[in-house]
């Protein structure tokens, strides 16, 4: 069992940190649902449409002629609803964002879905349609290979526990320096679980390849195998999937391991999400106290 000990820095879109910067003056704070846990992060609020100087409230934007890497490319531009051009606004305003959330040391972002700026799968919330994914400053996100979490999923317990167990594997693994093969081997054996539970097919290549290693390992062969762990462990992955890979792991440990001085009762999911969760945590805890591996969480926070 690998363990971070230092917080992780994530960067959030103010809108969902409590600052009521959204076009139309709304606002959220999301942080607050993970209650006590919120403190285990630092964070850093950003929000590249009010750094561009666009204003509170302003009128909604959108993008024309093509997507956020367009955009970067000079192929599609950013207007607002009275047809007006700000795309050399947001421009500034996103690359200000970025070098905030760089000087700040983020190692993830938590965005929001459905914006034109900061959108990553979805820059728009009309009819459940796509729009012209990613916005603006979600193709810088994308670019810089952030861990990033749909502001979203932070109202639900399943997927910030997915989340957050993936974040920290994802960041205990971006620091570690690999150097030989028994290291490649000794952490492919720890993650190997949870990246076939995020994609079985994918875990199955990785594994046919670290088989067939050359005898000689070069660092870009090492850098090339442990970016495709990062890149699967950022992917996104649906809410039956997580539901059904935690109610697995906590269902093995339950049966097959009596931890002592651990009075734990696990409902079932659809019937109280949050108490599950809370119940799930437990079980890390007490398989972690009691030296046991738990195959779906190789990387636990352990605070100074």
């Amino acid at each position: 069992m690998h363990i971070l000990k230092d917080k992780i820095k994530i960067g959030i879109s103010a809108c969902n940190f409590g600052s009521r910067v959204r076009y139309n003056r709304a606002g959220w704070d999301r942080v607050k649902l993970l209650e006590r846990e919120k403190d285990a992060f630092f964070w850093t609020p950003v929000c590249p449409e009010v750094l561009a100087g666009l204003g509170v409230p302003r009128l909604p934007i959108r993008l024309v002629g093509g997507n956020g890497e367009d955009f970067w490319k000079g192929k599609a531009r950013i207007k607002n609803k009275a047809g007006e051009d700000v795309s050399g606004a947001l421009k500034a305003g996103c690359l200000a964002a970025l070098e905030i959330i760089k000087r700040a040391g983020i190692e993830a972002f938590v965005f929001m879905e459905g914006s034109p700026t900061s959108g990553v799968y979805r820059t728009t919330l009309k009819n459940k349609r796509l729009g012209k994914p990613p916005g603006v400053f979600g193709a810088l996100l994308l670019k810089e290979q952030y861990f990033l979490i749909p502001a979203l999923d932070l109202e639900s317990p399943v997927k910030w526990w997915d989340w957050r167990r993936r974040l920290h594997a994802f960041t205990w693994l971006k620091r570690e320096e690999i150097r030989t093969k028994r290291e490649l081997y000794d952490i492919w054996h720890d993650y190997k679980f949870i990246c076939q539970e995020i994609d079985s097919k994918e875990a199955t290549k990785i594994g046919h390849e670290l088989a067939k290693m050359p005898k000689r390992l070069t660092a870009g062969y090492i850098n090339t195998l442990k970016e495709k762990l990062l890149l699967l462990l950022r992917r996104p992955v649906s809410l039956s999937r997580i539901q059904h890979n935690v109610e697995k792991h906590a269902s093995h440990y339950r049966k097959h391991f009596c931890f002592e001085n651990c009075d734990i009762k696990l409902p079932k999911a659809e019937k109280g999400k949050h108490k599950f969760i809370n119940e799930l945590l437990k079980l890390e805890q007490c398989a972690w106290s009691e030296g046991y591996h738990f195959g779906s969480t190789p990387v636990l926070y352990r605070g100074r």
